[in-house]
């Protein structure tokens, strides 16, 4: 396994631009509530530590990782924000309930961002088992939600560049 024991929130080989002046929105689900919580606490450290003002971080939540479809999209509607930053965890169970969700989830999160030319970061753990998800919600593997805001941040600093 390739990340055997990398840690992937090492951001030590990228430069993370200033955050001052974005808006950003974090859309949290609350299945998997200490796996997704710890998803939130690091995208949001990330962001106040690249300087995001804490006024300017809009945090909303959702009973699951596919409701953050719908959410993101009515952020976008809704709110002038540079990045949405979705959050969720989904454990395999033994149905293929699992795929089905996985699938729609990434899918619907890719197509908001295309259809808004904004931004929307997929910051949805998809694993195995507890213990993975664990291991990347600040565990061995690092915090996916801080590899989510860093995303998000550098998504914004890009689309801010290209205008």
């Amino acid at each position: 396994m390739a990340t055997h024991l990398k840690n992937l929130s090492d951001f030590s080989h990228t430069t993370i631009p200033s955050a001052e002046s974005f808006r950003f929105a974090i859309v949290t689900a609350q299945w998997n509530a200490d796996i997704t919580g710890a998803l939130y606490q690091g995208a949001y450290d990330m962001l106040i530590q690249q300087g995001t003002i804490p006024e300017n971080i809009l945090s909303f939540t959702v009973p699951g990782s596919f409701e953050l479809i719908v959410a993101a999209e009515m952020v976008l509607n809704t709110q002038q924000v540079d990045a949405v930053i979705c959050l969720g965890c989904i454990i395999q169970g033994d149905t293929p309930h699992f795929e089905y969700i996985c699938n729609a989830v990434a899918n619907g999160i890719s197509n908001v961002g295309i259809k808004h030319a904004i931004p929307v970061i997929f910051g949805v753990l998809t694993t195995l088992n507890l213990e993975q998800a664990q291991e990347r919600a600040g565990g061995k593997h690092g915090n996916k939600g801080t590899e989510a805001a860093a995303s998000a941040i550098l998504m914004a600093d890009l689309q801010r560049l290209l205008k």
